[in-house]
């Protein structure tokens, strides 16, 4: 019986050291190829070879197969690295749009502090040249590589300025610029403690904790962590993050891969700021990676009520590996797993055949518990505790933004409206008035401005598949009653859409005088999921039940 044991475990390491060397052969077997194909590629091809575009292209498709997180970095984008990584670049710090009217790039948003806004350049300004190079016809991308550079090096724009009609130019040195992961926080009405989060860049989690002693100090009773749209960042300052609320010495997550040595747990390491405070996380479908760590495990401690909508679900770990040359990959390394020991991936990467994906079905999700014993979901993101709907934009409103017209009948009013009114009131007291929505929507009617509604598209997409099918005819009567119902009226839209588009012109207006923090803060009165936090963390009852097992359905 022995013998056959001992024979039974020599075979298993036999048949296990022989499935390593094929699989060390079939990769010694293909890069020989590889650099074979290239040599006679270059030595023989028709035509010159470009060697960092035919081994790029080689290098992207093969990244392609695999998942859309592992990517090549070469040395002329390390500026890209280190802005995914620190929230950092070089440049003059704006943000710039295409202007489909004028056929150029203008000024959209100057960022507080930065040298566009002490340089003076203001929403609109029609970008005409950067160190004498028109730029004209140029798109974005083009523009903005031409605006970022070299810190400390300085170039010469000249701009028009719509408003009066004259042309400047000014000299502008470039700095590094580094958005602010906390762009606003502040206390709310009844005590309510209230911090957007937008990025988990290095440094977060210390600007974070100095915001919540701050609100403390204030008197907060209760505290919203918003996390919606962030997609994510550094592992780590999740965890500070979370460390701010959950007691030291706390699993916070845990990373699991290939490589025993690569595996990682990380724990809460410092005294917390508060761990009894009311709190609530909002999320949606585009939080991601970090936030779901941070709401995942706070949602596993029972420590906070998250509200909104399911999260992303992405569930991969990666880590930067420098290559030769100063090239660097970001290389999917690990799932990581939160206290309830589940990881939320949403997508399988299947490699064969090039690369697919694979949803995971909500049927296959396997159940976790949370600290308190609440039953939790593995698969597919972060499932809110208390679900909640956004206020969803109106289809005539990304036409107004120009999404989807080139008319730019909202940008020229914001920006005519911003030169007649040298102040406005505070963020949180701001709003356009009522003459004032109508005075745009009179510009709005007199102006080029069209838009498709979506009813009638699907209208009309019905009724050709009516006709092939032969029922038309029959009902015809109903059709021609639906077309006149569904007749487009731009006036009755401008109206019945009047508290979304006013809140879009009150939110670009704002930024325009207080910035992306001002904008947030004037948003809070008019966003339905905040609200919601709000009425919640005023309800001690039903947050509180929220939070236990008798509660859970």
């Amino acid at each position: 019986m022995k013998k056959t044991i001992i024979l039974f475990i020599c075979s298993v390491f036999a048949i296990g050291g022989w499935a390593q060397e094929d699989h060390n052969f079939k990769v010694a077997k293909n890069l020989d190829v590889f650099n074979a194909i290239y040599k006679n590629l270059d030595l023989m091809y028709v035509d010159t070879l470009n060697a960092d575009e035919v081994v790029g292209n080689g290098i992207s498709a093969m990244l392609r197969s695999l998942d859309p997180y592992t990517e090549y970095y070469p040395e002329n984008k390390d500026q890209e690295v280190r802005m995914m990584l620190q929230g950092k670049y070089a440049g003059i710090g704006s943000l710039i749009r295409y202007n489909f009217k004028l056929g150029r790039v203008c000024i959209d948003e100057p960022y507080e502090g930065m040298p566009a806004a002490e340089a003076g350049l203001k929403k609109g300004d029609v970008i005409l040249s950067i160190d004498g190079e028109d730029m004209t016809k140029k798109d974005n991308n083009y523009v903005s590589e031409h605006l970022r550079g070299e810190a400390n090096t300085t170039f010469e724009l000249k701009i028009l300025r719509p408003t009066t009609g004259k042309e400047m130019k000014m000299k502008i040195t470039r700095r590094s610029i580094q958005m602010p992961a906390v762009p606003y926080y502040g206390l709310q009405p009844n005590g309510i403690g209230y911090l957007n989060l937008n990025q988990f860049t290095e440094g977060c989690s210390k600007q974070v904790r100095n915001a919540v002693i701050d609100m403390k100090k204030q008197g907060m009773k209760a505290f919203v962590l918003d996390l919606r749209n962030n997609g994510g960042g550094s592992e780590m300052e999740a965890v500070n993050i979370v460390n701010c609320f959950i007691p030291k010495g706390k699993l916070v997550v845990s990373n699991r891969g290939k490589l025993k040595q690569a595996n990682r747990d990380y724990k809460t390491t410092v005294e917390p700021v508060d761990t009894v405070l009311p709190m609530v996380v909002l999320v949606n479908g585009n939080s991601a990676s970090a936030s779901e760590i941070t709401a995942g495990a706070l949602q596993d401690f029972d420590r906070a009520v998250i509200v909104g909508n399911k999260t992303y679900g992405k569930g991969l770990v990666q880590t930067i590996v420098d290559l030769p040359y100063n090239g660097q990959m970001k290389l999917t390394t690990n799932k990581y797993y939160i206290p309830s020991g589940r990881c939320i991936q949403k997508i399988n990467y299947k490699h064969a055949n090039g690369g697919s994906t694979e949803v995971q079905a909500d049927s296959l999700a396997k159940t976790f518990y949370t600290a308190a014993g609440r039953p939790v979901k593995d698969a597919g993101g972060i499932m809110p505790d208390m679900v909640v709907e956004a206020d969803s934009l109106p289809n005539i409103a990304y036409y107004l933004v120009g999404l989807r017209d080139s008319s730019e009948v909202l940008s020229t009013y914001e920006i005519d409206y911003i030169a007649k009114h040298p102040t406005i009131a505070s963020p949180s007291e701001f709003t356009i008035s009522d003459a004032d929505y109508e005075a745009f929507k009179q510009y709005v009617l007199k102006s080029s401005f069209k838009y498709d509604a979506i009813s009638e598209k699907q209208l009309e997409a019905l009724e050709k598949v009516a006709k092939f099918e032969g029922y038309y005819e029959s009902a015809s009567p109903e059709f021609e009653a639906l077309k006149k119902k569904l007749t487009h009226d731009l006036a009755k839209d401008l109206d019945y859409n009047k508290a979304s588009i006013r809140q879009l012109i009150n939110s670009d207006i704002v930024t325009a005088y207080y910035y992306q923090r001002g904008a947030i803060e004037n948003s809070l009165r008019a966003d339905k999921q905040v609200k919601e936090a709000f009425q919640l963390l005023q309800n001690d009852e039903k947050y509180k039940g929220l939070l236990t097992v008798s509660e859970q359905k």
